[in-house]
């Protein structure tokens, strides 16, 4: 056999080896995506069964409740809009749980990234003069997600340098950020203007985010939706997002790689953070017009469950946010019409995340993962 042909047979070999580590290197990616699609949508199935056998034994039918779940979640225009408005800041929530996960950290503090975003838009707010409307709206905003990425970087240098656990770290951190903006809106920065609530000062009117043309919707939630496609592109198609995602799958491959573990743990946790921190600035800008208690009604722990659902797909995100959302906004129709506590819907969501745990037992066992 002459040395041509056999350099043609070694080079046949190899592009025919490229080609079959590609296609299965495909095939895992379209099984592993197929089989998070199939447990979360399982997990939904069985917590809505559940929670149907719950609704029983409480003396209710449970296809009407769940008739009137749906119509007050998307029956109506106006039920959609009301799923829109509390999805945009769970859309942004969830990512605080979901971009540390790509680095191996379970971060849990999005309502306190939430709280210090929103003190963030109005600190902000309160120094802005004579600047245009589009400037001011974006300076509140940057504001809150600069308050949201630090505090979240903090747990996770205390995670790099100190071993602190982040989980443990970030839940208390929640409960500090309620106590200081609780603080702040009763005393240093209070609107004694409004002596029936204690709220902190305004954001000027100039500087309020309006709704979408056409909807009773908030431009917050285009902007949700702009942040998840960006982070996709950065997660997904980035050497920076497969390096986040080798640091997750195994750190000690990340060592030996070379990677800058700490590095990449602080910008997951910043950008986090971030997207948390903002969600807080546009409620501020967008619904209240003042931070107050009413920024901590549990936007950041339903963010934690949206990001169990979509299994660290920002993509995904949007779709399980408006499914959250919809379920929160049925719940003053199930007290309505049948004399349900309102925090039924609490309930159901819990059921939810108690499923999503369980589903991660079959994690790996429902499709073929190569030899």
């Amino acid at each position: 056999m002459s040395s041509d042909t056999a350099n043609e047979e070694t080079r046949l070999t190899e592009s025919v080896g490229r080609r079959y580590n590609a296609l299965t290197a495909a095939v895992l990616r379209s099984s592993s995506g197929l089989e998070a699609f199939v447990l979360s949508a399982l997990a939904l199935i069985v917590a809505f069964a559940l929670f149907g056998v719950f609704v029983a034994v409480q003396g209710h039918d449970p296809i009407s409740v769940y008739s009137v779940l749906w119509l007050g979640a998307f029956g109506t225009s106006f039920s959609i809009e009301n799923t829109l408005t509390l999805a945009a800041p769970i859309i942004l929530t969830s990512l605080c749980t979901l971009i540390p996960a790509r680095v191996g950290m379970l971060v849990i503090g999005g309502e306190g990234a939430l709280a210090l975003g929103g003190l963030g838009a109005v600190f902000a707010g309160m120094w802005l003069i004579g600047l245009p409307w589009w400037l001011g709206v974006a300076v509140c905003c940057i504001a809150g997600a600069v308050f949201g990425a630090g505090w979240i970087m903090a747990a996770g240098a205390l995670k790099h340098w100190r071993g602190v656990n982040e989980t443990i770290a970030t839940l208390l951190m929640n409960y500090i950020a309620a106590a200081i903006l609780l603080h702040l809106v009763t005393g240093p920065i209070r609107d004694f203007s409004v002596p029936i609530k204690a709220q902190s000062l305004p954001v000027p009117e100039l500087y309020r985010m309006g709704d979408i043309p056409g909807w009773s919707v908030h431009w917050g939630l285009v902007i949700g939706v702009a942040v998840v496609c960006a982070l996709h592109i950065l997660l997904r198609h980035t050497v920076t997002g497969f390096s986040m995602s080798v640091l997750g799958g195994n750190r000690r491959a990340a060592q030996m790689a070379g990677l800058d573990i700490g590095w990449l743990m602080l910008l997951a946790c910043g950008l986090g953070g971030a997207a948390a921190g903002l969600a807080g600035a546009i409620e501020v800008v967008a619904v209240h017009g003042a931070a107050s208690d009413s920024l901590l009604v549990g936007f950041g722990y339903t963010g934690i469950l949206v990001a169990f659902l979509a299994r660290q797909n920002p993509l995904a995100v949007l779709l399980v946010a408006l499914v959250i959302g919809g379920i929160a906004a049925a719940g003053g129709l199930l007290q309505r019409r049948f004399d349900m506590p309102d925090a039924t819907t609490d309930l159901l969501q819990g059921i939810i995340f108690l499923c999503v745990l369980a589903s991660n037992a079959l994690a790996g066992r429902l499709f073929w993962r190569g030899s």
